[in-house]
């Protein structure tokens, strides 16, 4: 019944943006009649059931703007004594509606008009009846852009109004869709791969000064609820208080991002052979821990990076290069250091962020006194911030081509980072369970060591496989729907779908949903050595390296363990793990480290 009452929703959602009133971004292209400057567009926002603009600026006619905005164009005494002929005039807005407006400057001779708004601008709306006796076109001009026509081209002015083409979708969506899928992918990998890891090695400790590892965080319902919660709180508060907490969200960006930076760099540079001088011994905080200088450095350039972008976060030529690599860097940070134990888990977090995202896209626009959604006006500043800047918790790339939208209203195409990073967290999920289940040991193996081909059949049963082309393809389903209804969307719509359907209908077709669901056997029991095929259709290992892969006695010491096929005699110990750090752990062919079993059942 619940379901049936949101698709019920959802569907009068749908019903009512079909009703609104139609509206497009144009263009004026204004000139001086004097022969200054060089000419120059400005957005205007149009109704085309009143008429139509042409397509072409070589098409449209150039005429006299005339400044009229003293009045409100209400009635006829607001007429000039020799009107409006072969002109288009600028009137303020208010007092009447757009229908008495453009009714009285068609009477008047002129051959359109801008109406000069100093509010958020909406599309000029009327009736049928109304729609067919109008022939001119009516437009509505921000006042801030009437003040910059006249200080750049002075008061005698001409202009034409066209609206160009819209292009379905920018080239920009490709740049976006290739970061998004290469994030979820990489990030889904790094912490399903870091987790498991650590499961086979959780017996180890090290406390030397290098200590990189952050522990990963397991989501449980409860902290599910109360995220959603701060989330709709947040949105809430950053829609009326913009301006008092836009630069708190970019002090929380500009750390996070930095602490994202250091932790994705820090395994690359651990491997260079320079910088391993530590610093010496002394009684600082952290820095008793004696680091090494190289990776001071890495912290000191990480921080700057994430200064810089501060400083210069408005420069729209560049800024969102920086931008988009700290968010990239904060997302596979979030991913590898938030875990969900479980597909229910995952399965509530996806559906109650799925309702989150569509309420604030879709149903708030009817709840709002100015028809905005709450969600999109956050995301690209309200137009009447003070401010005028933008949250920092997306992925911004230019749009490629000249385009109205591109001069009006959205320069930038957006990507909020929670699209990568829930998706990407259900992603780490079914990694993990690939590994538990040894359903996709081909595919890693092929990827890893490739010492076994890549079968068609093994990648297809691959759960992280078929997770991340579904994001993919819940992507381009987004980026179509942003095409047909020309207003921003809410991504989870489409992902959500994609993602849980192709994961659950996997697992019911594998035969484990069950342990899919819960989690049995990986969410608090350590999963089964990867060193004994689980099934039968399992990879075996090499005959002459059957010996190297039995499972070491109770009281064996780790490192005695034989080694696999290839696998040189001595093992070198890495230097970046301390001198107290133990020696590195020998990899089977299916590249999975051995199972401690001297160590289950020990306190640490």
């Amino acid at each position: 019944m619940a379901a049936a009452a949101a698709l019920a929703r959802l569907a009068a959602a749908f019903l009512l943006l079909a009703t609104q009133v139609a509206c497009e971004y144009g263009m004026v292209h204004v000139v001086s009649e004097t022969g200054g400057p060089r000419g120059k567009d400005y957005c205007i926002l149009y109704n085309p059931q009143w008429a139509h603009l042409p397509h072409d600026l070589s098409k449209a006619s150039l005429l006299q703007l005339r400044d009229w905005t003293a009045s409100v164009l209400c009635s006829p005494p607001d007429l000039p004594t020799k009107g409006f002929s072969n002109q288009i005039p600028l009137v303020a807005r208010g007092n009447c509606t757009f229908y008495e407006k453009v009714r009285l400057a068609q009477g008047g001779g002129a051959r359109g008009l801008l109406i000069v708004s100093k509010e958020t601008l909406v599309p000029p709306g009327g009736n049928k009846t109304q729609y067919e006796e109008i022939g001119i076109p009516v437009a509505l001009l921000s006042y801030k852009d009437m003040l910059d026509i006249f200080k750049n081209f002075g008061r005698a002015v001409r202009a034409a109004l066209y609206a160009p083409n819209e292009p379905m979708l920018d080239y920009n969506m490709v740049i976006i869709f290739v970061m998004a899928v290469g994030t979820v992918a990489l990030g889904g990998y790094w912490a399903g791969s870091r987790d498991v890891k650590k499961r086979y090695m959780k017996h180890k400790r090290d406390d030397g000064p290098e200590k990189q590892e952050d522990e990963a965080v397991d989501v449980t319902p409860v902290m599910i609820c109360v995220f959603v919660v701060m989330c709709c709180s947040m949105l809430v508060l950053l829609y009326y208080f913009y301006d008092q907490l836009v630069y708190v969200i970019i002090g929380i960006f500009c750390l996070s991002s930095s602490t994202g930076l250091y932790s994705c760099l820090a395994p690359l540079v651990q491997r260079l052979p320079f910088g391993r001088c530590r610093v010496p011994d002394n009684s600082l905080p952290y820095f008793h821990k004696r680091p090494r200088v190289s990776m001071l450095l890495l912290a000191l350039l990480c921080l700057a990076v994430s200064v810089v972008w501060g400083i210069f976060r408005n420069e729209d030529q560049w800024a969102w290069v920086l931008q988009d690599a700290l968010g990239v860097a904060f997302c596979l940070y979030m991913l590898k250091t938030i875990r969900l134990p479980t597909f229910k888990a995952c399965t509530l977090l996806l559906l109650v962020l799925f309702v989150y995202d569509v309420f604030f896209v879709f149903i708030t626009p009817f709840l709002t006194k100015s028809g905005n959604s709450i969600m999109v006006e956050v995301a690209t500043g309200p137009s009447d911030s003070a401010t005028h800047e933008k949250l920092p918790m997306v992925l911004k790339v230019p749009r490629l081509n000249a385009s109205p939208l591109a001069l009006c209203d959205r320069p930038f195409s957006l990507l909020g980072f929670g699209d990568i990073l829930v998706p990407g967290l259900l992603v780490a999920y079914c990694h993990r369970f690939d590994i538990q289940v040894q359903s996709s040991r081909v595919y890693f193996v092929a990827c890893t060591v490739g010492s076994q081909p890549l079968s068609l059949r093994s990648l297809l049963l691959s759960s992280r496989f078929f997770r991340t082309r579904a994001y993919g393809i819940g992507l381009l389903v987004t980026f179509m729907a942003l095409a047909l209804m020309q207003r921003g969307q809410p991504a989870l719509l489409y992902l959500v779908p994609c993602t849980l359907i192709t994961s659950c209908a996997l697992a019911l077709w594998r035969r484990e949903l069950g342990m899919f669901w819960t989690g049995s056997g990986f969410a608090k029991d350590l999963p089964q050595s990867p060193w004994a095929p689980s099934s039968a259709d399992s990879p075996q290992p090499r005959k002459d390296s059957d010996t190297g892969l039995s499972q070491p006695p109770p009281g064996e010491e780790l490192a005695k363990c034989p080694l696999p096929h290839g696998q040189p005699p001595e093992l070198s110990v890495p230097e970046e793990t301390g001198a107290g750090a133990s020696p590195q752990e020998p990899v089977s062919p299916e590249g999975h480290a051995p199972e401690p079993t001297s160590v289950v059942g020990t306190s640490a």
